[in-house]
């Protein structure tokens, strides 16, 4: 067993069944001009924790264990996007509409893609989800499994979305979750703090954070 410096205790596992999770580091979310943008967000926020997320990505390159990627995107012709999620408020472009970097959010689109420094290595999944949680219509359970996967890192964006969606999904599965808190970021600053709060408040009851740093230690 090993041990990461967390809070709000230590986070002990085996590495034998740690995995890392990278949620939605994609082009649509973190460059200029794309969705994120187009809702009046300033995505360079997130673009600020693409070296940091390298350096995690390479601690767990380093320990040899697995990684996982995921792309929130859809099929091009929108059966797996429900109006209630491309519907909703009054954005200049929607789920599907041709935008800088191609259809937004749509598979095999450039703007779905991971930005290129995050890009997978050979041997790493890369994973397509229609949702916010990466567990939902994907089959993460079932790769999990395979693996004997029992504890997870995550990282990515955003935090109180699609990052804590994740964190719960697995936490209801029982798996012992840490989320990199400085590889995680969110369009807006309070939400984050707020989701770290959540996250970790009565005794973890969702899961530990810790910094890179304090993470790659530990894999060392």
């Amino acid at each position: 067993m090993k041990t990461i410096a967390a809070q709000p205790f230590d986070f002990s596992f085996d590495p034998a069944r740690l995995a890392l999770i990278v949620i939605d580091m994609q082009r649509d979310f973190i460059e200029p001009g794309g969705f994120g943008a187009t809702l009046g967000n300033d995505v360079r926020l997130l673009s600020a924790i693409v070296p940091t997320v390298g350096r995690l990505l390479e601690a767990f390159r380093g320990a040899d264990l697995p990684i996982i990627h995921t792309r929130e995107c859809h099929k091009p012709d929108l059966s797996d996007c429900p109006p209630a999620k491309r519907l909703r408020g009054k954005p200049s472009m929607r789920i599907g509409d041709p935008g800088t970097m191609g259809r937004i959010l749509i598979a095999g689109e450039p703007g779905a893609d991971i930005v290129p420094e995050l890009a997978a290595k050979p041997g790493e999944i890369v994973l397509d989800k229609p949702g916010k949680g990466a567990f939902y219509a994907t089959p993460l359970g079932d790769i999990l499994a395979e693996r004997g996967i029992t504890h997870l890192v995550l990282a990515g964006v955003t935090t109180e979305v699609c990052v804590q969606t994740t964190m719960r999904e697995a936490n209801d599965r029982g798996f012992e979750c840490l989320l990199a808190e400085d590889a995680t970021e969110s369009y807006f600053p309070e939400f984050k703090k707020a989701a770290l709060d959540m996250i970790r408040a009565q005794g973890a009851i969702v899961g530990w954070t810790a910094t890179v740093d304090q993470i790659a230690e530990a894999l060392r």
